[in-house]
């Protein structure tokens, strides 16, 4: 038995499982639907990562355990996700800068080379200075710099929106020139990941417009525009109705990528006239049951597949729970979840993050995950739970 905080102050006794759920995982490729999940980085615990030191010398650059970092990513592969790499699980911008984002990718993706998995690596435009203007000139030079660097490492792209785009774009045509650039670049067909300024304030009015109604239009013609070289689209943060008009008006064989908390699994499992596919960062700590769900549907089985995903509902909604501000801080229990499943050595982050949560919190991500099974020695996490509430004076 073991006492959790609460948040109001006080201690519920709980009973931890005895026995890991036990999972077969594959490194088969989910077939169903393509499925991204985004990863983790772990940070060296021993460097001065620090939110009040990165960028300032001898501090600037982040130290990453490497090693651990790579298993992260090969877990992920042996459940059969495909990789989104260097997007905002891996504290891009928030603690991780353009120059270690890039080792990164390489790294990841001659990783994915040697078993066989699928990765995608974000480009963006962080090697700009966010506190001085640049040009659309500068802007589409950055998003080059970085597309070559994805390219020549093998991985495919996943295209950003640049806060400093719509600093500097005139309207909508401006959108449009710049993407069909960058498109023009591309090897393989890209993936285009749109951030509303509900969630960053920084891309008000994107592709031209403030009006939902005309940007998703502008938007929608980008893609038609460019259609062959276009895998698909993630929009987020999306609402149900807004995902389901997304997926009903894109171009035939233009996948929608949900990446959201609520409705993930109906949204995935889809109705009579499509589905979604899937690029989520809340993959990363439920990957064993998530695959279970997918493998599944892969065999038919649409309702094992609508259980096993919402199973995970009451813990995803809480690993993000916040408002705009607070709810970037998801990363923390990612890596949380990591520690006491056994896949890294130490609770701590690249951005000081570790502390962005209170202990009530991390005790209840504690509770749900062991309450769905999740960690392969249940032994182990409480041990390590343990550990985190008698820092905390509850010893």
């Amino acid at each position: 038995m073991i006492e959790l905080p609460e948040y109001d102050g006080t201690l519920t006794a709980y009973q931890p499982r005895t026995a890991p759920r036990v999972f077969t995982p594959s490194a088969d490729p989910i077939r169903s639907r393509a499925v991204f999940s985004t990863a983790h980085v772990v940070a060296d615990p021993l460097a001065p990562n620090s939110p009040l030191l990165m960028g300032w010398e001898p501090f600037a650059a982040p130290g990453l355990d490497w090693d651990a970092t790579l298993a992260f990513r090969r877990h992920l592969w042996a459940h059969g996700f495909a990789l989104a790499e260097a997007l905002d699980t891996q504290n891009r911008a928030m603690g991780l800068d353009w120059a270690t984002s890039a080792e990164l990718i390489r790294r990841s993706a001659a990783e994915a080379r040697a078993v066989g998995g699928r990765i995608g690596g974000g480009v963006w435009t962080d090697q700009l200075d966010p506190m001085r203007p640049h040009t659309l000139d500068a802007v589409v030079a950055a998003y080059e710099e970085q597309i070559e660097t994805v390219q020549d490492a093998g991985a495919e792209l996943i295209i950003m929106a640049s806060p400093q785009l719509p600093a500097v774009a005139q309207g909508p045509d401006d959108y449009a020139r710049v993407y069909e650039r960058l498109l023009s670049l591309a090897e393989r067909k890209v993936i285009l990941h749109w951030v509303l300024p509900e969630s960053d304030p920084r891309l008000t009015g994107y592709w031209g417009y403030t009006e939902w109604d005309k940007a998703l239009e502008a938007f929608l013609d980008v893609v038609q525009a460019n259609v062959e070289r276009i895998d698909g689209v993630k929009v987020w943060p999306l609402g149900r109705e807004q995902e389901i008009e997304l997926r009903r008006r894109v171009p035939a064989g233009v996948h929608v990528y949900n990446g959201d908390i609520t409705d993930f699994p109906e949204l995935i499992a889809g109705d009579g006239q499509g589905h979604s596919d899937a690029l989520a960062s809340v993959f990363d700590p439920l990957a064993p049951i998530v695959a279970e769900g997918f493998r599944a549907l892969d065999a038919g089985d649409g309702d094992r597949f609508a259980e096993e995903l919402r199973s995970t509902l009451p813990l995803a909604q809480h690993l993000f729970e916040g408002n705009a501000l607070t709810m970037r801080f998801f990363k923390t229990g990612f890596v949380f979840l990591a520690w006491l499943s056994g896949h890294q050595d130490h609770f701590r982050m690249v951005w000081g993050e570790q502390s962005a949560r209170s202990v009530p919190h991390l005790a209840k991500v504690y509770r749900l995950a062991d309450g769905l099974g999740l960690f392969p020695d249940p032994e182990l996490a409480e041990r390590r739970m343990r550990t985190v509430l008698a820092t905390a004076g509850l010893d």
